[in-house]
Formats: structure tokens, sequence, C-alpha cells
């Protein structure tokens, strides 16, 4: 395989793959993540030099009949021997024609049949769901050489259609699959690859702009600095990701409006807001669609649901969680036609020096941590017990009295408070700052009611420096490199 084929990191995935791969038995699997997460490249590269592989993806908003035309450009491609001359008229007709071919390759050798993008494939009155629960239930699941993979980015349609369906496919899937972006540590193996050599703290950045996105880290280049790449990658006229924020959100859900709505709603408050709040400020109804399109967002891994200290999830908070989509409407959206005209080519160079930049990053470097988590509970050597993870606040008379970045509350009864500070060096703890922790610390227990034990915790990329002050208030620190641990 070619370097540029590569799979980095997806372990855990491979060995679902491999393990349906080497079944004796027929496979179903589905598939599913955000856009551009490399779903069509983990399939295609894994299986493509493995047995005889088909492959069809559906395009965006095109008709059944272009479908099926591609369908059949494909299946001629690979099915040589294959006597049909004409399109199929539908995709029963498809499918048949699919089997027979099938039937005809040697028993031992192994078929993978890839529909990707299949909410594109069925939009409409494609009737391409009943056709392949038809044929997989008549045919193909009595064919112990094949496996039918599906794949789509919208993660709410696959789950409600595919893995939650109560049709003809109820209890059909042999597994499914949802692939999130890179973590840290599939970054920078990724980049490494590439022979692109950042610091930790630099791949923070990044990660901060992408998410972790692979098709988004595929545009950076070898040589140039983070601040150069991200400049590259949002603040060109031609760059990648300028004009990457409405394509996303409408190719993934049919009337994206409400989605959108929503996304800006929640990008103004950085700390959440509880769903009444949200529908408040939103000027949504409390409806079914409105639940549906909560649920949509949350799924397709753009917002977060997080439970508040001590309560149940009916009192949770929803948070903005997806690092590309903050980023565009913090930096990108409002200078968006003077960086088309190119009116702007040194901005992100320029605002990196600002408060804006400080204030910016600081609260991407929370949702950065939240998300290795994981990462986290091994470094402070607790991977083994049940931890509830959120943010925490206190207001008086609508004020806001205290905050902590974040809280990791224990099953072993104890309680982290972790103090995220994103800076360029360690952290210089002042006196000031231990009466600030000391009080946040004497509150958190008051008001949520706690009898736990109370560990203080720094998260910063260099540590804090070890003066008296550290001493006296911090009891363990997580410095960068452990947020890039393999899990």
């Amino acid at each position: 395989m070619k370097q540029s084929e590569k799979i980095v990191g997806r372990e855990e995935e491979k060995r679902l793959l491999e393990k349906l791969f080497c079944s004796e038995r027929a496979e179903f699997l589905a598939v599913y993540g955000r856009r551009r997460v490399g779903k069509t490249y983990l399939v295609r590269n894994y299986f493509r030099n493995k047995g005889v592989f088909f492959e069809i993806t559906g395009s965006f908003n095109r008709s059944p009949k272009d479908q099926l035309a591609n369908f059949y450009t494909e299946f001629k491609a690979l099915f040589d021997s294959a006597k049909e001359s004409t399109t199929p008229k539908n995709w029963r007709d498809a499918f048949a024609r699919l089997v027979k071919a099938v039937e005809m390759i040697e028993g031992k050798q192994k078929v993978i049949l890839f529909f990707d993008e299949l909410p594109w494939l069925s939009s409409g009155k494609s009737d391409f769901l009943s056709a392949v629960d038809y044929a997989w239930n008549r045919h193909f699941s009595s064919m112990p050489n094949v496996l039918l993979i599906v794949s789509g980015s919208a993660a709410s349609w696959m789950i409600h259609h595919v893995v939650n369906n109560t049709g003809g496919l109820y209890g059909r899937l042999s597994a499914h699959l949802r692939l999130l972006p890179f973590t840290l540590y599939e970054t920078r193996k990724y980049l490494q690859m590439r022979e692109i050599l950042l610091t930790d703290k630099q791949i923070c950045e990044v990660y901060m702009v992408t998410g972790g996105v692979p098709k988004y880290l595929s545009y950076l280049e070898r040589g140039l600095s983070a601040a150069q790449n991200i400049h590259m990658l949002c603040f060109t006229p031609q760059a990648p990701l300028l004009t990457e924020f409405h394509k996303l959100y409408h190719s993934l859900f049919q009337k994206a409006e409400m989605h959108l709505q929503i996304i800006r709603v929640l990008a103004k408050k950085r700390r959440g807001m509880s769903r009444s709040e949200l529908l408040e400020k939103a000027k949504l109804t409390n409806s079914g669609r409105t639940s549906i399109v909560l649920q949509e967002l949350e799924e397709s891994g753009f917002i977060t649901k997080l439970s508040r200290v001590g309560k149940k999830s009916k009192n949770s908070n929803y948070y903005l969680s997806d690092e590309y989509t903050l980023f565009y409407l913090r930096w990108i959206e409002d200078v968006k036609s003077e960086l088309l005209r190119g009116i702007e080519p040194d901005y992100w160079i320029k605002k990196q020096s600002g408060q804006s930049f400080k204030s910016w990053a600081g609260f991407a470097f929370e949702t950065l941590c939240l998300k290795h988590l994981s990462q986290i509970k091994s470094a402070l050597q607790i991977g083994g017990v049940n931890t509830q993870a959120t943010y925490w606040s206190f207001e008086m008379d609508g004020k806001k009295e205290i905050e902590i970045d974040l809280v990791i509350d224990r099953a072993d009864q104890c309680v982290n408070l972790c103090e995220i500070k994103f800076c360029q060096d360690e952290y210089a703890i002042t006196k000031a700052y231990v009466d600030e922790v000391t009080r946040k610390k004497t509150l958190f227990a008051e008001k949520a009611q706690t009898k736990k034990a109370l560990f203080m915790t720094l998260i910063s990329p260099f540590g804090g420096v070890k003066n008296a002050n550290f001493q006296n208030i911090i009891d363990q620190e997580i410095k960068l490199d452990a947020l890039f641990l393999k899990q």
C-alpha cells in the first residue's frame, strides 16, 4: 500500500473490519459519521485489495435515475461478464443483477459490497431501502462470502433508518460503526506520516480549528507553522475552509435552517444553556421537530449535552462542541466577503496577538480537553472509575459568581476541579489566584452539597511554575503530553 493510502490510527475500527472480513458467514455493517471524517477512505483502503470490491456512492440532490446510471457504470466496470446492456429500471432490478453477479463468483472469494452516502441513494421515491432489505433477507444473508457495507454522513438518518430500523432491516445488522474525528494522538501520527513536523502545542492549535477532521488536516502543508497553515486553511480567497460551513450543514440536513439557528444561538454562550433557554433564545417551540433537530445535531457531533453536577439528564445543558463551527462563527463569517476579495492578506497573523485570540483559544482548549477526557482520566490514574464530567458555575442575583472549567465527579467519592489554562509557557500562580481558587473550592462544596474529597487540578500545555503558590493550591497537574496518550 502506498504511503498516501495508509490508514492512520483507527485501531478499534480496523479490528472490527478484520473480524467481519474473516467471518465465515454473511455480514452487514453500517458506518456513519460526520462529513469529511474519513468513512469512505477507511472502507475503501481497507477492503479494495482484499477481494471483489464493489462500490457505489450516492450523489447529492440527484434523481433516482441518475443514481441508477452511476450504479450501472460501476457494475459494468467490475463485472465484465454481466450481460445487461441497459440501466436498471429501479433499485429492485439493480440488486437482482448484483445478486446474479455475486452468485457467479467462486464461493471462497470474499465479496465486499459498499454503498456509500446511503441517505443520498435513498432520497426521494427511490425505494432503495426496501430493495436492499429484500436483497439482503432473500439472498445476500445466505451467502457466507458477502460483506455488505452501507455508509452515510447524516448520522441521525443512518441511526433512524438503518441502525434502529424497525422494518425489514430490524435486527439484520452484524455491527455498526460510528467514525469519529482523529484524537490528538491520531492527528500527530497522521501529520508525522506526511512529514509535517509541528510541536504538540502547534498541533493543538490546528486541532482547535479542525477538530481532528481528517479531510481538513489533509490540506496542511509541510514546512509551514500552525499559524501559517491556519491562515492558508481559512483566510485566503482559495482557503478550503472559508466556504465549507454552509456546505457542511446543508449536505447533512435536508432543512438545515433550524439546525443553523440553534448553532448560532449556542455559539454566543460558550458555557452552554438549558433546553428551555436555548429554545427561548432561538425563538423555537418545544415541539417534536425541535427535539429531532437537537438529536440530529448531537448525533452528528456538533453539539454536546452535559448533565449538571448531581443532576439528572433532564437538567442537562447543550454546548456547541464542533471546533470548526466555533472557529468559523468567531473568526471567518464576519470578514468572509473581504477574505474572498483578498483584502485581508495577513488577517490571522495579526489577530493572534490580541485579547480576542486568547479568549477564543482558552475556550477552544477547554473543548479539546473535554473530548480527551479518557486521556485526562488515564493521567489521573482513574481510568477504571465511573465519572461524570461537566462545567460548573454559580450565579447570585443574576450575576455570575464563580465558574469551574471542568468538573470530574468520580464514583470513588472524589471530585477533580480542573482549572484549564492555554498559555505559551508554564502557568505562574499568584497569591491572588490562590485566593480565587480557594474560594471556588469552598463555594463548590457548599452549593453542590457534596462531601466528596475535592482535588484542584491544573491542565495546561506546560504545567505550572512550581512556586509556593502552586504547592499551596494545586493537587495534580496535567500537561499537554498526557492529552496525546494513545487509548
